[in-house]
């Protein structure tokens, strides 16, 4: 079993950064692709970036650019850097690991591959 907190959520004005943070706990995460989703008032979850156990990285078009996901296995720890935030950014920001150890076959955008998350962080971006 596997448990992810975030932290590093926040208040921030249009064009700032913020950079999440994901602590695994129970079990080692190198072997397993790490997700970032967002979900918004309203709206259905979205994937937003993820990264696989040979550091292959994906990322949604609308934060290609901007946001840059890392992993530090040492750390067990999975980063988000996020700049030039947009209001549109503003959402509660969840943290995923799939299940599968050392899988390469999807780009890893549906929460459905996913059997981990956690309790999720806010962003608030103003404008």
């Amino acid at each position: 079993q596997v448990q992810l907190v975030e932290s590093g959520g926040g208040l921030v004005q249009a064009g700032g950064s913020l950079r999440l943070s994901c602590v695994a706990s129970g079990r080692t995460i190198s072997s397993n692709a790490m997700g970032w989703f967002r979900q918004a008032p309203g709206k259905e979850r979205e994937f937003v970036t993820a990264i696989n156990w040979s550091l292959k990285t994906y990322y949604a078009d609308s934060v290609k650019g901007r946001f840059t996901i890392s992993r530090d296995n040492a750390k067990n720890t999975v980063y988000l850097q996020m700049n030039t935030l947009k209001p549109e950014d503003t959402a509660v920001y969840y943290c995923a690991a799939d299940g599968r150890p050392y899988y390469s076959g999807s780009a890893y955008n549906s929460p459905s591959e996913y059997n981990y998350w956690g309790q999720g962080t806010q962003v608030t971006v103003s404008s």
